[in-house]
């Protein structure tokens, strides 16, 4: 089936669904209802509460308008006339204000099916006949505010998802029930990891003990990269005054996902929402010799973005965070050599993070978006950025795909992108590179012939940032970290009472080996500490019975893989530490 022709279908699924709800609450008024990823949606205000336990009902009404095969029959009719068809729908009139403001029609496009008209640009199907029947699903209710703005009515969202097929609609429900169980928010609820509390704020992550200590080692571990690749590390403010932002551009070109200002003795200070502008002060602090070039600064930096409530999603879409960041100021000759270390760099993690699955993504601008890009005066340095970008790509032998529209407004990115649990796509991490602070900042070295020149900047997140990072792995492992990085790496578990002391031994002999390990030595069936310990997705399960006592051996159970029996205490330490230390 075509995109296109699959698209129809679930434009026009959106209006049997609109039919669906007004057949059990006619006095409901209608919001939108376009195609998003894999199906479509409804926004309704209803005048009674809407379930998840009547998506069942609803569908089944859908189902029957499809077998009466009713024809969509589309017709333009004045602005006059689409007003007084909608007189009761108060939204629709609001969207075709809209369209005489600002796009000074004089008609509006409507749908009828049946007895339902729906105001609609289209297309949709000629008739019900060309909707699979058996091909849709409603899948839940949620808050949305008319609009996405907070300042309007919350309405209902009603979501389904749409195929050609019930063996295409069944494969797609099946995924989304196991990224339901791998979600990072589940699991970092499950096993003690982060919290959020209202009281504390909206996006704004509580980590737990255990969850800060996976964090802990992924900074420990990109510190120790970082070191050894002659990064500087440095420590930020998280608040700057406001003329630090109006230099660097994020108020011009970033100010609504910033928070307000804070006044402080009459000026305005606002939450760091990049780190990139205090880099470049503390480069400027000091004159700075192409001898000291490249200078590559880095920071683990806190920062605060002002993300709207309805698309905050745990860790992934957080309002505070904090960044694996770095700014490499170099020469225009290192540039190249320069970008092939940070890719190199990102290969290294990723290889020890066992992510295989990602590809490349050249970010490029979109010049006709002047919001974003409309204040480019030097378009021949965006060129040669965007160049030497794809030159680089090119020279790291790297399949990537170009994107237009996603670079940042001071310049070009190569994107790292990978597919969630979801089956869509993400960035999990970044690099830029900037003609254009270096000017804005005054920043420049002492070249060769002792005159000043600006320097070429690369701003590069390996991680992203840390939370992001983390709950991509989480999802990735379902809630079972690779051993070197496991809070607990493992559990005894002894099976009765005559066996608690050899119990004992092989924790402190774990123990002295540096291993993290936890002794469960309640007199709870040996079946409920094992059931325990899968789920708090402890990586080891080690059983002592009579046959291990004896044999001086534990009975191995390993997280996702079941019991692999038997092992020497001595082989089971010795392979242990092997699997830390090579990060399997």
């Amino acid at each position: 089936m075509e995109n296109d022709k699959l698209t129809t279908i679930r434009h026009s699924l959106a209006h049997l669904l609109a039919m669906a709800v007004l057949e059990i609450d006619p006095g409901a008024k209608l919001g939108i209802g376009p195609v998003i990823e894999n199906g479509f949606y409804y926004d309704i205000l209803s005048t009674k509460p809407l379930s998840n336990g009547q998506l069942p009902q609803l569908e089944n009404k859908m189902r029957a308008f499809m077998k009466r095969n009713p024809a969509f029959i589309r017709e333009e009719v004045s602005v006059e006339d689409g007003k007084k068809l909608f007189a009761s729908q108060p939204f629709k009139i609001e969207l075709i204000n809209d369209l005489v403001s600002e796009k000074k029609v004089t008609e509006v496009s409507t749908y009828k099916t049946g007895a339902f008209l729906d105001l609609c640009q289209g297309p949709h199907v000629k008739t019900t006949n060309e909707i699979p029947l058996e091909g849709f699903k409603l899948t839940k209710l949620a808050g949305a505010y008319w609009r996405g703005s907070e300042k309007n009515q919350m309405l209902t969202r009603i979501y389904g998802v749409a195929f050609e097929t019930k063996k295409e609609l069944d494969e797609y429900l099946k995924m989304m029930a196991e990224a339901e169980r791998r979600d990072h928010r589940k699991l970092g609820k499950d096993l003690d990891l982060f919290m959020i509390s209202d009281e504390v704020g909206k996006g704004l992550p509580l980590w737990l003990p255990n969850g800060m200590f996976v964090r802990r080692k992924l900074e420990d571990y990109m510190y120790q990269k970082e070191m050894a690749k002659g990064y500087k590390h440095v420590l930020t403010p998280v608040l700057a005054h406001e003329n630090l932002y109006k230099t660097s551009g994020h108020l011009a070109h970033y100010k609504d996902d910033m928070y307000s200002p804070l006044d402080i003795e009459g000026e305005k200070y606002y939450l760091k929402p990049m780190n990139c502008p205090h880099h470049h002060m503390i480069f400027r602090h000091d004159m700075v010799s192409y001898r000291e070039l490249p200078l590559r600064l880095a920071e683990f930096g806190n920062v605060h973005r002002f993300e709207r409530s309805g698309v905050l999603t745990g860790l992934i879409r957080a309002r505070g965070f904090t960044q694996n960041d770095s700014h490499i100021y170099c020469t225009k000759a290192q540039l190249k050599n320069e970008l092939l270390s940070v890719l190199k760099l990102f290969k290294e993690v990723y290889k020890d993070f066992q992510i295989k699955d990602f590809w490349y993504r050249l970010s490029l601008p979109d010049l006709s978006n002047e919001a974003k890009y409309g204040d480019i005066e030097d378009k021949r340095m965006w060129d040669e950025s965007s160049k030497i970008a794809e030159d680089t790509l090119k020279a790291f032998k790297v399949k990537y795909v170009k994107q237009e529209g996603e670079a940042s407004f001071y310049g070009p990115k190569i994107d790292i992108q990978a597919r969630n649990v979801m089956g869509k796509e993400d960035t999990i991490a970044t690099v830029q590179l900037d003609f254009y602070s270096s000017k804005k900042f005054d920043l420049y070295y002492i070249n060769e012939k002792g005159e000043k020149e600006h320097p070429v900047i690369i701003h590069r997140a390996i991680m992203g940032s840390f939370d992001r990072f983390f709950a991509f792995l989480v999802e990735k492992h379902a809630g079972i970290f690779p051993l070197w990085l496991a809070p607990v790496q493992m559990r005894v578990l002894p099976i009765a009472k005559t066996h608690k002391k050899y119990a004992k031994e092989v924790y402190k002999a774990l123990t002295a080996a540096g291993i993290r390990v936890e002794l469960k030595d309640s007199n709870d069936t040996i079946g409920k500490k094992i059931r325990e310990g899968e789920m708090r997705k402890i990586p080891y399960l080690l059983i002592v019975g009579d046959k291990e006592v004896k044999a001086k051996s534990v009975a191995v159970r390993k997280a996702g893989k079941g019991d692999l029996g038997a092992m020497k205490l001595k082989q089971f330490i010795a392979q242990t530490l092997e699997e830390i230390a090579k990060k399997k």
